[in-house]
């Protein structure tokens, strides 16, 4: 028995129609089931405005042109699909499928990212897009939240670290300034810049026991002068820990006071400063200020200022400078040139101000020429000169002068010509010329 065509189309309508029901907001209404004859709905639609302006964030639906798409797609499907019934199976689906895809602009059977019209209004592959987009800014977002907030740490770690080290070094740097000398006044400026004011002894600073390594150590009999061995506290400070101490102070092991302290001034690893002291009070200090390992300098001090001065100028390890002071000023200088043990100048000193002077000219270990100054406003200037041009031991020749502009100027010289202790010419100078000449003897003037 054949199949009516009629009833054929008819059950496949009815199938698309329930097959479609769950795609379709609102289904198409079902054909008159008495009726097998019934036609086709007609495709109806209400005008729509080509160019829709959606509000902002709303989806207004599929275009024409993709409602076109769609229907044309869904045509196509729905005449595959009824092709199974023959010619009028093939017509009815198309015409079906035509009208669901140009309603709803949705091509049943295939996957919402496929079709013509793309499922637009519909979760789709835009929407899936833009939200994985969405996600990606997110987790970019929170990436950069949590890079910022691992720089805050790190730039708050750094500041802490900052803010230690600062301290350390402020620590540190109190500690250095407790070890260095105290700032020069103007006072003691003047003084160091005038050489005939006595120094004052260099004052000890007072430093935290907790700096230095103690220890104790034997000092051998007249090492130090000491008339006997003793046992003293050691006490070193390396600061800069290379093993070179630059400064020690050794302590009396009963009395605790000081008794002697060396010093790297130069920070050279080599101890240049060696000071003596005396019932805790420094009495003595010994440099090498040339680094040539021989003392050059040999120092006094009494009631907390210098008495005495030696100096080696030459680097031979002979003292050739000796200064002498007397309360706060100095008092005499003398100076050995040649080295042979004998001062070949004496300088003497009153009121800070030169008096007198003795020299030995021809370095033969006799002095042989003396001057006196006069003090004129705040001038030292030659008063009066003796010299001894025959080597007898005694002066025989005198020249006095006259402060003119606050030079010496030659007025009057006396000469003794046989050196029997009498002068025997005067000549009489006037603005430094020769006005008169007068002789005791004829016979001992040359013709």
């Amino acid at each position: 028995m054949t199949a009516h065509p009629l009833a054929s189309v008819r059950a496949l309508v009815l199938a698309l129609v329930v097959a479609l029901g769950g795609c379709a907001s609102t289904p198409p209404p079902d054909p008159d089931p008495v009726d097998p004859g019934a036609a086709i709905p007609p495709v109806v639609s209400a005008p729509v405005d080509p160019d829709p302006d959606p509000p902002g964030g709303v989806s207004t639906g599929p275009s024409i042109s993709q409602r076109a798409q769609s229907a044309a797609e869904g045509m196509l499907m729905g005449a595959v699909v009824g092709s199974a019934f023959g010619p009028f199976g093939a017509a009815a689906g198309a015409g079906v499928m035509l009208v669901y895809s140009a309603i709803t602009g949705q091509v049943p059977f295939q996957s919402s990212g496929g079709g013509g019209g793309g499922g637009y209004g519909y979760p789709g592959s835009g929407d899936e897009e833009r939200e994985a987009e969405m996600e990606e800014e997110l987790e970019r977002e929170v990436a950069r939240g949590d890079a910022l907030e691992s720089e805050i740490d790190a730039e708050l770690k750094r500041q802490e670290e900052l803010l230690e080290q600062i301290e350390s070094q402020e620590k540190t740097s109190d500690t250095a300034a407790a070890a260095l000398p105290a700032p020069i006044s103007d006072e003691n400026l003047a003084t160091r810049a005038d050489p005939r004011i006595a120094p004052k002894a260099p004052a000890d600073r007072e430093l935290p026991a907790a700096i230095f390594d103690e220890s104790r150590a034997t000092v051998p009999k007249g090492q130090w002068g000491n008339p006997r061995e003793m046992t003293v506290v050691k006490r070193s400070l390396d600061a800069d820990r290379d093993g070179k101490p630059e400064e020690v102070r050794f302590f009396d092991a009963k009395g605790g006071l000081i008794l002697r302290k060396e010093q790297d001034q130069d920070y050279d690893g080599v101890i240049d400063t060696f000071a003596s002291y005396q019932g805790g009070v420094l009495v003595a200090r010994q440099l090498d200020r040339d680094n040539n390992r021989k003392l050059d300098v040999w120092e006094t001090y009494a009631g907390g200022v210098m008495t005495s001065r030696a100096v080696d100028r030459d680097g031979d390890g002979v003292k050739d400078a000796f200064y002498s002071f007397a309360g706060d000023s100095l008092t005499e200088e003398k100076h050995d040139a040649n080295n042979d043990g004998k001062p070949d100048l004496v300088v003497v000193y009153v009121k800070r101000k030169r008096d007198r002077s003795e020299e030995d000219r021809d370095r033969d270990g006799r002095m042989d020429t003396w001057t006196t100054y006069q003090v004129v406003g705040s001038e030292e200037i030659v008063a009066r000169v003796e010299r001894d041009t025959k080597g007898r031991g005694k002066p025989d020749l005198f020249e006095t002068f006259s402060a003119k502009a606050g030079k010496p100027e030659l007025a009057k010289r006396e000469e003794d010509m046989n050196g029997d202790g009498k002068v025997d010419v005067t000549s009489i100078f006037e603005g430094g010329k020769l006005v008169r000449r007068e002789i005791s003897d004829p016979a001992l003037m040359p013709l």
